[in-house]
């Protein structure tokens, strides 16, 4: 199959798709809007009249005309001195994710650009030229400038790429695949560089991964539940009818199925303990309201994905150019830091829950650090401390970026959202959340080895319980815990989790 971009939504199925290999292709109605919106641009050059980006400098410098024989000189040297971002690269996917979002901006007809030099960026990535792009050095505003410069610079055959794989020069990698570089005409480096697409990608990769990670995050806290030998009332319908939050009803239903049939829950319904802990009797308010946070994220992410941020926007059918602020981050910033601040709290509340299966309260259990020979074995001791310093780890980076802003380009540019920092740190706790939840699996199937004589787990408990097991055997000593830590962390990444719940007990909702 082929993804055909004409610059409307492009929805996570979609993504995953692309991400997956599939090589895309520019709608015909596109390239003709292109073809309509470049020849205005032409006759808007042939008036002499000043226009932003077009004939003009960048920024601070908005009021220098540029003579009509340095207009391509402009956009190339645009590209060459913002193409400055440092730190390490993005990902591979990452950085392809950007250029199709780019593509789709540009597929609109608002940019003004050539369709040849849109092809180009097609071609790119279809023939796995992907350039190595620097995660450091965007603000959020004009838009993702640095990062996007270095796509820019790969176009004009100069920095580096990933060329299936393998890293070299830009021009050696063109060359290889026949292909030229671009000689930009006005307005077409502008057109590159100003959108927020970087973040806009980061977000789209983490809503990828949060798909995922929203139900294994039920699914590890019931088996917990289980391993704790805590109680299932909680998640009866009656008590989250009267507070009807969506994530909250759907996470209490998560739960339901998951421990639908438990025999070790059965097994102590009438005991001494009068209520659980918030971190297991609270999963739903908890969990649902990081599911409702996501939620409004992803409403944000995808309406930024078929947006234009674009500055100058050429209006060709109004014969007019307007500069606008369509480039600043500002929605995705505080969507990203929001998504960043509730994920964070997934990672919160399963590090508690962990604590108590490895130090039950009152003695309730008769393990402690889930091992029969505490002293002689530390058990799962140290993976809970490491819960404990990435959940610390993501406390600070959920501090909020976008409430931070510094004035640049000499005070024109004097407010920006720092968006690009807010969605780069949303991914990184995301990824701490995954092992979070990776060493609570370990921990909750050997709490449930310890509960066996009580009966089984649930339905989809179970399922997950034994999947597990097929490579993480049950704990009888102290052992190498970094690599079952390990499996488990793949079992999750994979969707393994997830599917095999699902197969068991019906779909999961977030």
């Amino acid at each position: 199959m082929t993804l055909k971009i004409d610059g409307g939504k492009i929805s996570l199925v979609e993504i995953r798709r692309f991400l997956g290999g599939e090589k895309i292709e520019i709608s015909a109605e596109a390239i003709a809007r292109l073809k309509k919106v470049r020849s205005f641009v032409d006759r808007a050059l042939d008036s002499g009249e000043p226009h932003y980006g077009i004939n003009t400098g960048f920024g601070m410098l908005a009021n220098k005309i540029i003579a009509r024989d340095d207009l391509e000189k402009l956009q190339e040297n645009l590209i060459l001195s913002h193409a400055v971002g440092v730190g390490e690269p993005f990902s591979a996917d990452i950085s392809r994710l950007i250029m199709l979002l780019r593509a789709n901006v540009l597929a609109q007809g608002y940019s003004g650009i050539r369709p040849a030099t849109l092809d180009l960026l097609v071609q790119m990535i279809n023939r796995e030229i992907v350039p190595i792009i620097p995660e450091k050095g965007s603000v959020g505003a004009s838009g993702d400038l640095a990062p996007l410069a270095h796509i820019g610079l790969a176009m004009i055959g100069r920095g580096e790429v990933l060329h299936k794989g393998i890293r070299k020069s830009a021009s050696e990698a063109l060359d290889t695949e026949g292909l030229s570089p671009v000689r930009l005409a006005a307005k077409e480096g502008i057109a590159l560089i100003n959108g927020t697409q970087a973040m806009a990608a980061l977000g789209a990769y983490a809503l990828i991964a949060l798909e995922n990670l929203l139900r294994v995050a039920d699914v590890v806290g019931a088996l917990s539940i289980e391993g704790d030998r805590a109680s299932a009332r909680p998640f009866d319908e009656r008590i989250h009818k009267l507070r009807p939050h969506p994530g909250q009803l759907a996470t209490a239903a998560n739960m339901r199925k998951l421990l639908k049939d438990s025999g070790i829950i059965e097994s102590h319904a009438h005991c001494a303990r009068v209520q659980d802990p918030y971190s297991f009797r609270c999963i739903p308010q908890v969990h649902g309201a990081v599911k409702d946070a996501v939620s409004y994220a992803r409403a944000v992410i995808m309406l930024e994905i078929e947006s234009c941020t674009d500055n100058p926007l050429i209006f060709a059918g109004d014969k007019d150019i307007l500069s606008g602020g369509n480039f600043h981050g500002e929605p995705l910033a505080i969507a990203m830091d929001t998504m960043g601040i509730a994920v964070a709290e997934l990672g919160s509340i399963s590090e508690r829950r962990v604590a108590i299966l490895t130090a039950p309260l009152a003695h309730e259990l008769a393990t402690k650090f889930l091992t029969r020979k505490a002293g002689l074995n530390s058990g799962l001791m140290i993976p809970h401390v490491v819960m404990s310093a990435l959940v610390s780890e993501n406390k600070v980076l959920a501090h909020p970026a976008s409430v931070d802003s510094l004035p640049t380009s000499g005070g024109q540019e004097d407010h920006v959202s720092m968006g690009t920092i807010s969605a780069r740190k949303a991914l990184d706790i995301i990824r701490n959340v995954e092992e979070i939840l990776s060493i609570e699996l370990f921990a909750a199937c050997q709490a449930i080895d310890l509960q066996r004589a009580h009966g089984e787990p649930g339905k989809g408990t179970h399922a997950v319980h034994e999947l597990v097991r097929k490579s993480v055997p049950k704990i009888e000593g102290d052992r190498e815990f970094r690599l079952d830590m390990s499996e488990c962390a793949k079992l999750l990444r994979s969707g393994a989790v997830v599917e095999v719940a699902e197969k068991a007990c019906g779909k999961l909702d977030i």
